[in-house]
């Protein structure tokens, strides 16, 4: 196949460009290399070095044999370019990995929540614009988060993507109609993914466009059968408190001696997948497409669910780290369940990588070679979710003499 991955260069993006490209299909990369200047507003930079993606597409085509071609095009603000180019392609799929990913920088400032909005629907309809514009055939697979659901529970499994109700009829009769999942949005970066899925039934529905929405849940680890072929090829390694996801942050800290930084209570449940099993997915859902005229098809792309003090526990039993309870800065329950339903991929054949001791060992090894890079005023988690629990967290984490701790 002949496949577009918007955002490439990315985290997720990056390891799915090489694995499909490993696969023997045709890729192409259109990237602003925005997630690059975000690490220089931040003053922050990725644990492990990342050339640049023109040394990155080199090193991969001198290492395989394979090329995957750099297009540098903003698909949020570019759309006349970003529609001459898919014209010009014709690519089978699309994957859609262009958005801000982070929920705390979303919630950072008022600028950062325009320019989260600004850029993530932006870029959404963009791209299904210019495919309907075209009449494109291709394949759409959207990058989602199980985060559109928020993390509380009616005492039922979250279902993919769609929910039966019943409603009452005007004769006093019950009628059954199937919904999307009630959206519960916990931040502006899941209020933009939840805005997606409204984009995703519009132009299903109006134009045929085929679309599948990956909902997925926290990604954990660092290496993929392709990142490990060369040490050019490393995935980017966020640790920080806007990008950092919680077990690669709580693996790093207990690398360099930091103490791992729990807020709240720990009892917030999440899903999680590991970045192999991400890009697997990937792979999986161009396989099951969706035909011209059928629903947008939703899958949940986790593999597990864990408590985050589960998790630090777990960490801390590996390496000897000292957990240390912290204010939350996000405006959340302090206590969460959270069953998720998972059955179509497993019915597709993915067999998931679980939480164990030897992959997160691999990952401590990986902190621990390049922990000369950390900044350890960057690890703690300081973007708060509204005004009063940003002065709330100040006051507390002051008042306990913590500051000596980042």
């Amino acid at each position: 196949m002949k496949i577009v991955v918007l955002g490439g260069d990315g985290f997720v993006g990056w390891p799915t460009t090489l694995h499909l490209s490993n696969l023997g299909h045709e890729v192409h990369i259109f990237d602003n290399l925005s997630r690059r200047w975000i690490d220089t507003e931040l003053g922050v930079q990725s644990l492990t070095p990342m050339d640049s993606i023109q040394e990155r597409t080199r090193i991969w085509h001198e290492v395989t044999g394979h090329r995957v071609q750099f297009h540098l095009i903003d698909v949020a603000k570019d759309y006349e370019i970003l529609k001459a180019r898919l014209e010009q392609l014709q690519p089978d799929a699309i994957i859609h990995f262009a958005e801000q990913r982070a929920a705390p920088y979303s919630m950072k400032s008022d600028r950062h929540k325009v320019y989260t909005v600004n850029n993530n629907v932006s870029a959404t309809h963009n791209v299904l614009a210019a495919m309907a514009e075209l009449g494109l055939t291709s394949h759409l697979v959207h990058l989602g988060t199980m985060g559109v659901y928020g993390y509380s529970t009616v005492g039922a499994a979250i279902p993919e993507g769609y929910l039966t109700a019943r409603i009452e009829t005007m004769d006093g009769g019950e009628a059954e109609q199937e919904i999307l999942y009630p959206t519960r949005p916990g931040s502006v970066y899941h209020m933009t993914k939840s805005l997606d899925q409204i984009l995703f039934q519009f132009y299903a529905q109006n134009d045929g466009l085929r679309i599948t929405d990956l909902h997925q849940g926290v990604v954990w680890g660092t290496h993929t059968q392709e990142t490990r072929l060369h040490d050019q090829l490393i995935n980017r390694f966020d640790y920080d408190g806007d990008y950092g996801t919680v077990l690669n942050r709580f693996l790093i800290q207990a690398a360099v001696g930091h103490p791992l930084t729990v807020h709240g209570t720990g009892g917030q449940t999440r899903a999680f997948i590991h970045i192999q099993d991400s890009v697997r997915c990937i792979e999986l859902a161009l396989a099951d497409a969706p035909k011209p005229g059928d629903r947008v098809k939703i899958f949940n792309q986790m593999t597990e669910t864990h408590k985050v003090r589960d998790l630090a526990g777990l960490v801390s039993r590996l390496t000897g780290a000292e957990i240390r309870n912290l204010p939350n800065p996000r405006k959340e329950a302090a206590e969460n369940d959270l069953v998720v339903r998972n059955d179509q991929f497993l019915a597709l054949g993915l067999d998931p990588i679980r939480l164990q001791d030897g992959l997160l060992s691999e990952i401590v090894e990986v902190a621990r070679k390049y922990a000369h890079r950390v900044d350890r005023s960057r690890i703690r988690a300081v973007s708060a979710w509204t005004r009063e629990i940003g002065s709330t967290v100040v006051r507390d984490v002051e008042g306990k003499g913590l500051k000596s701790v980042f």
